[in-house]
Order: C-alpha cells, then structure tokens, then sequence
C-alpha cells in the first residue's frame, strides 16, 4: 500500500528536497505541501494523508500545537516532527501532543524515508531518551501532585478524610464495607508516604484552601 505524505515546513527549498526524496520511494506519494500552520489546518483534513511531517518552528506559530490540533480533528493521522534542534522540551511536548516520532534534519535521506513508512505502518519512533524524558516528566509531576498516585475510589476516600468523616461514616457514604474503608484508608497513606490518619487529613485541608 502506498503512504500518503504531508509536508509542512516554511523553507521551500527543504520542501523542495523532501519531495523529491519521499517521491522516489515506490511506497510513498507526497500529496500535500504546506509553509504555515494555517495553510496546514486548510489543505491536511481534505488531502487524505496519512502521515504529515510537521517542522517544529513555523513562522506563524508551531508543530507541536499543530500536530496537536491535527490529532484532534484527524485521530488517524500519523505525525512525524522535523527539526533542526535537539530539544528535550519540544521533544516533551510532542510526546505528548500525540506525535509518532521526532527527528532531526541531519538524518540521513535513506533514514527518514524508513521514519516516514515506520510511522505510516502504526509504528512510533519514539526512542530511550524519549521515553525516559517522559517518565521523568511524569514522576516531577507526581512530587508537585502527589494525589495523581491515587486510585479514583482512594481520592473519594481521602476527600472524606478532609471532611472529619470516621471510616464507619465513610462505608456508609460509599456504600462500602467499614473493613473496605479501612483497607483504601492504608493504601492511600501508603501512597502519600504518611503514617496516620490525622497527616492525611492536614494535607486535604491545605489542598481546599488551594482550590
């Protein structure tokens, strides 16, 4: 099956070099070219590609924010950021944006087409240090949230805590055990690396008076 391929870069002689690249494999077909995030947003939902290599910096904004806003109107579409940079905030941010890969413009001509037809066929290229950025991001998250590490039901329980309500209260809120209770009562110290109820209590406070 062939590949249909998307370019979006402000610098039409990289455009120029990428087409003649990308169209000489027998698999890929360049269907679309664009300089601008908004000539992206018009001409990518109607040209039926599947994969859209994006630059990350664009003069009237960026790829990360536009493959973003591509994912989200076309969730079958496959992006591949470009740059010149190594970035491991943009690298951060397209992770997250929903991209399937990012490279940089030294790659070779022979490795990028690889990149394009590994992300076309569902696979990502998002290596070690990508992911390991990611999970790092992750846990910094965790220390500055530390409620994120609760389970849905743990948060329910915690937020009674806060509320003065003993475990027997709590069972009959939730319309659960009292020894259920006391089990997500262990779990979610555990969690929060507290010892007793009353430390649990403090912080669900403190996080009422930050809302």
């Amino acid at each position: 099956m062939t590949t249909r391929v998307f370019l979006v870069d402000d610098h039409e002689i990289v455009r120029r070099g990428l087409v003649d690249l990308l169209g000489s494999a027998p698999d890929l077909e360049v269907v679309g070219e664009a300089a601008s995030v908004g000539e992206a947003m018009a001409r990518i939902p109607g040209s039926g590609a599947d994969v859209a290599v994006l630059d990350v910096r664009l003069p009237d904004g960026n790829g990360v924010e536009l493959c973003r806003d591509l994912r989200a109107a076309l969730p079958e579409l496959r992006c591949l950021m470009l740059t010149s940079y190594s970035d491991d905030e943009a690298l951060f941010d397209a992770i997250m944006a929903g991209a399937s890969g990012f490279v940089l413009k030294q790659i070779l001509g022979t490795d990028l087409v690889a990149a394009v037809r590994t992300v076309g066929e569902g696979g990502s290229l998002l290596d070690s240090r990508a992911t390991s950025a990611l999970m790092n991001r992750i846990r910094s998250a965790r220390r500055d949230d530390p409620l994120t590490q609760l389970s849905e039901q743990e948060r329910a329980v915690f937020d009674l805590i806060g509320e003065g309500l003993t475990n027997r209260e709590i069972a009959e809120r939730l319309f659960l055990a009292e020894k259920t209770i006391k089990n997500y009562v262990s779990r979610l110290l555990s969690k929060l690396g507290m010892q007793r109820r009353t430390q649990a209590a403090v912080l669900a406070a403190e996080l009422r008076k930050q809302r």
